[in-house]
């Protein structure tokens, strides 16, 4: 699937991609003090984002399945699996972004082929929308890797050498002029500086990259990791930002790469993996070189290359790392965790409390993805459906403590969304529940 056809629900897609664009601007920022420590969030079922490469091997991982329970949605379970939004979309085609059904089978695209690129530092492939790091050890065979969140079209993230130039915790973003403006046309006026906390767009941690105006930092709007959102920076999720953080020291080298076709070897066997090309890529000549490749490992291996299953892969561009030589295995199942890590707490409705009606409307299904889409906005934005009179379905956004709160939450949805002007629902409205 090309990623010009992401799935989100029509037509609210671009809306909700709006909503997620965020700018970053180097500015070496004066010493600020660090929050407060988290819990270490890397239990053993998080372990997942470290490997040991095997010797003489390029890929990690392996693939696995999921299948859904009534309530889950893709984001929270790419999230919750190391998987950015757009790999889990681009491996499931077939599968609703917010409201899978119940029973779907989901397949966890958990196998990487390391980029063709020095194994020391951060690599990045920005094809894949995937860092990867190689911390200093006698081995020199452990390697971390995270999705990543990379500039958008006309704001690309640049290829090349850098290193980490300096680090900080509870960083200020310093607003570029470019999107004060943007902000501003869309009734949402910025200041110069943000300072560290929920409504900074740089989140809890930032690494400041000797390339000046581009940093790898964190994020208030989580599932724009594995989209490309930004004005060029690279962005984690809060709790990968927060472990990179700790093990990354200064001076550390990082090399940026663009490898939208990936070849590499796990014992006896290769693998490819291939995404869809970003702009500006020589996809014909990169796909030219790879096949060329092939032919050279066959004839000096003796390697049977199923050519057909190659060309399947090209095309399909799905970053599913599969075997060449032979058919690939069903991914094993695997347990389907108690709540998603980092997804959004359920929120029961309140009578007597302040709401936002988002949507009144006969559609459940599209009442179901609007409250999990408002939902999954950074910060926060609490919602639900609620059923009203016959077969009618409300999208509420709260509940909230008072009317200025409710008000705050009203105009953002209106700008994130594009949303005409919306309805606040007052206390005196929601003293009597309607039909659960």
């Amino acid at each position: 699937m090309s990623r010009r056809h992401f799935p989100l629900a029509k037509p609210l897609i671009g809306l909700w991609l709006l909503s997620l664009l965020s700018g970053c601007t180097w500015v070496q920022p004066p010493p600020e003090p660090p929050p407060q420590p988290s819990a270490d969030l890397f239990d053993d079922e998080l372990e997942r984002h470290r490997f040991t490469l095997e010797k003489d091997a390029d890929v990690i991982g392996a693939n696995a399945m999921l299948v859904t329970r009534d309530g889950d949605n893709l984001p929270d379970i790419a999230r919750h699996f190391g998987l950015g939004l757009q790999a889990i979309n681009d491996a499931n085609p077939a599968v609703d972004t917010w409201v899978p059904a119940p029973g779907s089978r989901v397949l966890l695209p958990t196998q990487w082929i390391v980029p063709d690129a020095p194994r020391q530092g951060i690599v990045v492939n920005l094809a894949a929308m995937r860092l990867f790091y190689f911390p200093k050890d006698k081995s020199n065979r452990q390697v971390r890797t995270y999705p990543v969140g990379i500039g958008r079209e006309g704001w690309s993230t640049p290829t090349g050498e850098m290193s980490i130039d300096n680090k900080v915790a509870g960083p200020t973003w310093y607003v570029p002029d470019s999107v004060r403006k943007e902000h501003a046309e869309k009734g949402d006026p910025l200041p110069a500086a943000v300072p560290p906390g929920p409504e900074n767009p740089l989140g809890a941690y930032a690494l400041y990259l000797s390339r000046p105006k581009y940093l790898i930092h964190g994020t208030h709007k989580p599932y724009g990791v594995g989209l490309r959102v930004s004005h060029g920076c690279l962005r984690l999720y809060p709790e990968n930002i927060e472990r990179l953080f700790k093990e990354v020291p200064v001076k550390t080298p990082v090399h940026i790469v663009n490898q939208p076709y990936l070849l590499g070897q796990l014992g006896d066997q290769w693998y490819l993996e291939a995404h869809t090309p970003l702009e500006g890529t020589d996809a014909k000549n990169a796909r030219k070189a790879l096949k060329a490749r092939l032919k050279q490992l066959a004839a000096k291996q003796r390697l049977t290359v199923d050519w057909k299953r190659v060309d399947a892969i090209l095309e399909a561009a799905d970053g599913v790392a599969e075997p060449i030589a032979q058919d690939a295995t069903d991914p094993p199942t695997v347990e389907h965790p108690e709540r998603f890590h980092g997804a959004p707490a359920p929120v029961a409705f309140e009578p007597g409390r302040w709401y936002v009606q988002v949507l009144d409307t006969p559609n459940e299904v599209l009442a179901q993805k609007l409250a999990a889409m408002v939902n999954h906005q950074g910060p926060p934005i609490p919602a639900l459906v609620r059923t009203k009179g016959q077969e009618r379905y409300q999208v509420l956004a709260g509940p909230f403590p008072a009317a200025e709160q409710a008000k705050r939450a009203r105009d953002r949805i209106q700008m994130e969304f594009e949303l005409a002007s919306l309805h606040l629902v007052s206390p005196k409205e929601t003293a009597e529940p309607a039909r659960p």
